[in-house]
């Protein structure tokens, strides 16, 4: 054992000296870089001093612009050095980090190399140890029995050691040093480190672009314009603008994740081109210089200008006093709000030179206030962030009279509606059950329509031109009322029936299944009906003769529209957009 701790210290003494060669060469690298950037900033410090020793000795302006211009100047100086020097000594603590951490490497290699040495030389000192005891043994064994007087005890003895001594004599003991002391010193590799040691520049890699919200009006529908920016001490050799359009129904497997587009930009704006309409596009930013690219700015969301809203001509609406229009948005994405434009349209046809704006409207649908026996030209744009739409089609609104078209859906299927929209014809030909399947808002007892009448409460006046064998019922009913019901049956219609009989023609004003007893010399073929919500009336004319026939007196509590059904097989017109007569609303 004192030969294992002779040999131990040994190694251990070749260990140690080792290791101190190790350390005073990486630690005299990295002194050496340390001194490096104490002189350079000694350098700069004392380039910094001197100018402001100098200014102190120098005789000042008699106007003081001078020391302004210089207290200007040094503080950018100041400001400059500070940024350099911060950005040096960033880069020199990484490369000493580097190195810290390669001499935390090697030295943790080397003390296991050392422990591998120690535990081998330990193993085969056990070895001899064993070897050693043994022969001790054997060797004490033999003198026990050499001195032995009893001679046979001796001969039984002697025998069994004899062969032993001769088995330990065959066994070879390795005495060889198994390790050797040296230890395994390879060069380091310090490419990595030059390779950080050149790769510091004077000049830092950009921080990262500040992109701007979107600017309100800034978009078309095929373009954004993006503004972004920087701190100014920074140098940019380009920017690389990035950019792609915002999915709503994305698949979490990222199958279809859009396409990410770029531009190289000199400047901090750009406008980017050949976009979708009301689209809603993300953005983001990086700088460049000769030293790296600086991180990516935070994402951005911009807005294409929506396209132009469609107006649905069958749904729009008028009266003397106001016109309600409807529109599709035209765009899959939802707008911020819609504007209504409208301008009046002189005797002669010209445009006016003022044009109305109603805006902010959220729906697609609007009531305007107009002036009465006036046209007017109206268009619809859609609003978003971005801007405003191009103009939709251009629609023209008459004052003249109420205008109105049939609601098809509520129409009963045995009926058939022009295609202007204001004939309706009710054939004799019978309906396969199938066909009379229709919409649950459409009559299915009473052969019927509703006409789409505006909702302003004014007064409203339109004609019904019929055959005179045609059995039909005209007037009003709210939208609610029983689609399997007759008209005039319920509480919810009023209207003028005409029956035909065979001595002669009859003619009732039903509501509620109760109607006067008239009687009506001349069968009117064209009948004006005057709707009053303010007086609460609701009266028929012979337009030929302009003969009043019968007034409902009623205070309605909801809208009503216009309503139109059929007795018998045939066919009637509906004319509107007209000026009432002086004797309507008497």
């Amino acid at each position: 054992m004192d030969l294992y701790e002779i040999r131990g210290g040994r190694l251990g003494v070749i260990t140690e000296e080792a290791e101190q060669q190790e350390l005073q060469t990486d630690l005299s690298s990295m002194q050496s870089h340390k001194d490096k950037v104490s002189n350079r900033r000694g350098r700069a410090a004392l380039q910094k001093s001197l100018p402001l020793e100098q200014g102190k000795q120098s005789s000042p302006s008699p106007t003081g612009a001078d020391d302004k211009c210089d207290a200007f100047r040094e503080e950018g100086i100041e400001e400059n050095f500070g940024r350099r020097e911060q950005h040096l000594e960033q880069h020199y603590n990484d490369v000493l980090q580097t190195l810290s951490q390669r001499y935390d490497k090697r030295s943790t290699r080397l003390e296991e190399e050392k422990k591998g040495k120690l535990e081998a030389l330990y193993t085969q000192l056990l070895v001899c140890g064993q070897a050693m005891d043994a022969s001790k043994e054997l060797i004490e064994t033999a003198q026990e029995i050499y001195r032995c007087q009893d001679k046979r005890l001796f001969l039984k003895t002697v025998m069994p050691t004899i062969k032993r001594i001769e088995a330990f004599a065959k066994e070879k003991v390795d005495l060889t040093v198994a390790t050797r002391p040296e230890f395994d010193t390879p060069l380091a590799d310090l490419t990595d480190v030059k390779a950080m040691m050149d790769s510091i520049n004077v000049i830092p890699a950009p921080s990262a672009p500040v992109i701007n919200p979107q600017i309100p009006n800034s978009a078309t529908q095929t373009s954004l314009r993006v503004c972004w920016s920087l701190f100014s001490d920074d140098t940019v050799e380009y920017y690389e603008l990035y950019y792609r359009p915002v999915l709503e129904d994305v698949p979490a497997d990222g199958t279809q994740v859009p396409e990410v587009s770029k531009v190289n930009v000199k400047e901090t704006h750009c406008t980017v081109t050949d976009l979708l309409p009301n689209a809603q596009y993300e953005l983001w930013v990086t700088a460049t210089n000769t030293t790296g690219i600086s991180p990516a700015s935070e994402k951005a969301l911009y807005m294409t200008v929506p396209s132009p809203p469609v107006i649905k001509q069958r749904e729009c609406t008028s009266c003397t006093e106001a016109a309600f229009i409807s529109w599709d948005s035209g765009n899959t994405n939802p707008v911020d709000s819609y504007t209504v434009e409208l301008s009046e349209l002189s005797a002669a046809g010209t445009y006016s030179d003022a044009t109305e704006s109603i805006v902010g409207v959220p729906t697609c649908q609007c009531v305007v206030q107009l002036q009465k026996g006036s046209r007017y030209l109206i268009s619809v744009r859609a609003v978003n962030i971005g801007g405003s739409s191009d103009r939709s089609d251009v629609l023209t609104v008459s004052t003249t009279g109420t205008f109105f078209h049939l609601l098809e859906d509520t129409a009963h299927p045995c009926l058939s509606i022009s295609e202007d929209g204001f004939t309706v014809f009710y054939g004799d030909e019978e309906l396969p059950i199938s066909a009379m399947a229709s919409d649950e808002n459409a009559f299915t007892r009473c052969v019927a329509v509703l006409g789409d009448l505006i909702p302003v409460r004014g007064r409203h006046y339109w004609e019904v031109e019929v055959d005179d064998d045609t059995e039909f019922r005209i007037g009003v009913a709210y939208e609610d009322t029983e689609r399997n019901s007759y008209l005039g049956a319920n509480s919810t219609s009023w209207c003028m029936r005409h029956i035909v009989t065979p001595s002669r023609h009859k003619y009732e004003f039903l509501h509620n299944g109760w109607s006067p007893d008239l009687r009506i010399t001349v069968n009117p073929v064209r009948i004006g009906v005057a709707l009053d919500y303010q007086k609460g009336t609701l009266s028929f004319f012979n337009v030929d003769l302009k003969q009043h026939l019968h007034t409902f007196h009623y205070r309605f509590q909801n809208y009503v529209h216009p309503c139109f059904g059929f007795d018998s097989p045939g066919a009637l017109t509906v004319h509107n957009a007209i000026e009432a007569p002086e004797y309507a609303f008497i």
